[in-house]
C-alpha cells in the first residue's frame, strides 16, 4: 500500500485537492487498491478552503507516508512553521514530495527547492523569481520532477501531477485507463505550455471564435483569409478588420500559432517524424515550422522533443 498524505491549511484552493481523485480512479483501476490517502493539517479536525468548503483532517503526527503533497492557495501566503516542519522532515522520510499550484511556495519556503527545477502558477511567477531566486523555475511547464519532488502549475495541472505519479508507480496503461476514466487528456507532458491559444485569443463574438475552431479542426488546409471569413460568415476585409479588433492579432498570426501548439503536443506525445507533424498541422515543410517554432518558443522542434524525453525518462 501507498500511504500518501496531503496536506492542507486554512484558505486552500479546493481544485488543488482533486489530485486525491486520480488514486481514487487508480484504486478502481487495480485489481486490489495500492494507495490510501489521508489528508493532514496542523490542528487536525476541519479546515476551510477558500471557497468555504470545509473537509475533515488528521494531525501532522510522526506517521510516516510514502508520498506528501501540499496543496496551493488563490493567494501565496506564508507558511506556518508547523507546515514547514512537517514538508522538512517528510523530505527525510518520505520517498517523493509533490505540490499542487501555489503549493510550490510551501515546499520552496522550507527550502526543499533550493537549486532544483519547479513550476507554479504562470500568475505567481514574478513573485516566486523574486522571493526565491534560488528555485530553477520553468514557467512554462505544466509539471516539473526533479530528485524526487514534483511540482506542478495551475489548480487542474494537480491532475496531471497525480496521473505522473500512477504512470511512475502502476506504469502508463493504467495511468492511461485512470485518465480515460476520468475524462482528461492522458497525460499533459511536463514541458507542454501553461497557455492556450485559443484561451488567450478569445474573441467577443461568436463569429469569430466559429471561425476560429473551424482553423483549429482543419489545420492542414490553406486557411486563407478568404476560407476564414467564410467560416465566420463576413467578407473578407470586414472578418480581417473585426479579427485583428477582437484578438489583437492579424489572422496569419493566429493559425501560425494554433499550428505551433499543435504541433508541439504531437511532438511531445507521439513518436511522428518531424516531417508528418509539418505535414498534418499545416506547415507543409519542416524549415517552416522549425521558423515558427523559433518565434514562438525559442528552439526548433528537435530540441524540444529532446527535452521532452529527457523529462519523461526522469519520471
Amino acid at each position: 500500500m501507498i500511504r500518501v498524505g496531503v496536506a492542507i491549511y486554512p484558505g486552500f484552493q479546493l481544485l488543488t485537492l482533486a489530485v486525491v481523485s486520480v488514486f481514487e480512479y487508480a484504486n478502481m483501476s487495480l485489481d486490489e487498491p495500492l494507495y490510501a490517502h489521508t489528508l493532514l493539517s496542523e490542528h487536525g479536525g476541519p479546515v476551510r478552503s477558500s471557497c468555504g468548503v470545509e473537509v475533515g483532517t488528521v494531525p501532522f503526527g510522526n506517521a510516516r507516508y510514502d508520498t506528501v503533497l501540499v496543496v496551493g492557495d488563490t493567494v501565496v501566503t506564508e507558511s506556518s512553521p508547523a507546515l514547514l516542519g512537517f514538508l522538512r522532515k517528510s523530505a527525510r522520510r518520505a520517498r517523493r514530495l509533490g505540490a499542487a499550484c501555489t503549493g510550490a511556495f510551501n515546499l520552496a519556503q522550507a527550502g526543499l527547492l533550493d537549486g532544483k527545477r519547479a513550476t507554479t502558477h504562470w500568475a505567481h511567477v514574478v513573485k516566486m523569481r523574486r522571493d526565491h531566486p534560488e528555485v530553477l523555475l520553468e514557467e512554462d511547464s505544466i509539471f516539473v520532477h526533479d530528485d524526487g519532488v514534483w511540482t506542478s502549475a495551475g489548480a487542474t495541472a494537480c491532475i496531471d501531477l497525480g496521473l505522473a505519479l500512477v504512470e511512475q508507480d502502476c506504469g502508463a496503461d493504467v495511468a492511461k485507463l485512470v485518465a480515460k476514466r476520468m475524462v482528461v487528456y492522458h497525460r499533459r507532458t511536463g514541458g507542454q505550455s501553461q497557455h492556450s491559444a485559443l484561451l488567450e485569443l478569445r474573441p467577443r463574438t461568436d463569429r469569430i471564435q466559429k471561425a476560429l475552431t473551424y482553423a483549429k479542426s482543419h489545420l492542414t488546409n490553406e486557411l486563407s483569409l478568404e476560407e476564414l471569413a467564410e467560416a465566420a460568415n463576413l467578407s473578407p476585409r470586414q472578418f480581417g478588420r473585426v479579427f485583428r479588433e477582437e484578438t489583437g492579432q492579424t489572422p496569419a498570426k493566429a493559425i501560425e500559432r494554433l499550428r505551433t501548439e499543435t504541433a508541439r503536443l504531437m511532438i511531445e506525445s507521439q513518436l511522428l517524424p518531424i516531417e508528418t507533424v509539418a505535414r498534418d498541422t499545416g506547415f507543409g515543410d519542416p524549415d517552416r515550422m522549425r521558423r515558427a517554432f523559433l518565434r514562438a518558443y525559442g528552439q526548433p522542434p528537435q530540441v524540444i522533443r529532446r527535452a521532452n524525453r529527457s523529462e519523461a525518462r526522469r519520471a
